[in-house]
């Protein structure tokens, strides 16, 4: 957990407060999908993926280590290698609230605090890491 929130706070450093309103939270991911997920392609791969669920969590562990390490921020992990189109935002999903999200992602955000780093949650998209930004 401190590492998490020291690496987000190192990463932040851009002086803006953010603050979620009541009831909501905001969070970034990085989103690595598997030939099982719901829709098995992205913008890195648009004519489809064929990696296992066990090596999409290999490669996520691959980037816990590398934020651990300090080789490479989230929001660089996230820029380049997640499969979600929130990869234009360096994973910002920007605001949420309950409902919005798949009910995993959406609990694991939820017990989070801010500036903390999740476990590799599954969800029907692929598997993830989540940070809590607000």
């Amino acid at each position: 957990k401190s590492i998490s929130r020291i690496l987000f706070k190192r990463q932040k450093g851009k002086g803006n407060k953010m603050s979620a309103p009541p009831g909501q939270v905001r969070a970034s991911h990085i989103l690595v999908k598997h030939k099982n997920s719901r829709r098995p392609a992205s913008w890195k791969s648009p004519n489809g993926i064929t990696r296992t669920e066990q090596e999409a969590r290999a490669i996520l562990e691959g980037y816990k280590n590398e934020i651990a390490t300090g080789k490479r921020t989230f929001a660089q992990i996230a820029k380049v290698d997640s499969d979600c189109g929130s990869a234009q935002n360096s994973g910002d999903l920007g605001f949420f609230g309950p409902g919005d999200m798949q009910k995993p992602f959406e609990e694991a955000t939820y017990r989070l605090e801010v500036g903390e780093m999740s476990n590799i949650i599954s969800t029907d998209s692929g598997v993830h890491i989540i940070l809590r930004t607000a």
